[in-house]
């Protein structure tokens, strides 16, 4: 199975939480504004997430959306973290949509900065998506 995880962070917290999802899978994690993000082969599944800055993603991460096609994933799983809104779930899945991606319900939100029980708990989540 392939498994990708990509994201951006300013602060470190959606790092953090990126980098608990891809121990769960085995794999690394890739901010999106690196040479390598970009997806060579289609991902069974795709982790991606971001987190809100001024009522919006950051651009970085608006424009990778805008790279992806329906064959760069069967399937993606969303997560963020912020201190005040969830609302980066939505604009990243709307993100996806867009690109024809299938997007999965259940996502990962992590309030403020993620304590050890929260990076254990995106572990857990990462898991249910690597059968």
């Amino acid at each position: 199975m392939k498994i990708a995880v990509r994201y951006y962070s300013r602060s470190g917290n959606t790092k953090a939480v990126a980098e608990a999802i891809a121990r769960a899978a085995g794999t690394q994690a890739v901010s999106v504004d690196r040479e390598d993000a970009g997806l060579e082969e289609c991902a069974d599944v795709l982790f991606i997430g971001g987190a809100l800055y001024a009522y919006g993603i950051d651009g970085h991460l608006k424009e990778y959306l805008k790279s992806l096609k329906a064959d760069s994933a069967k399937r993606a799983v969303v997560f963020s973290t912020s201190w005040l809104s969830k609302h980066a779930i939505a604009l990243i899945r709307k993100g996806l949509s867009e690109a024809g991606i299938p997007v999965e319900e259940a996502f990962f939100y992590a309030k403020g900065k993620p304590g050890e029980k929260q990076l254990q708990e995106a572990e857990a989540f990462a898991k249910q998506y690597l059968a």
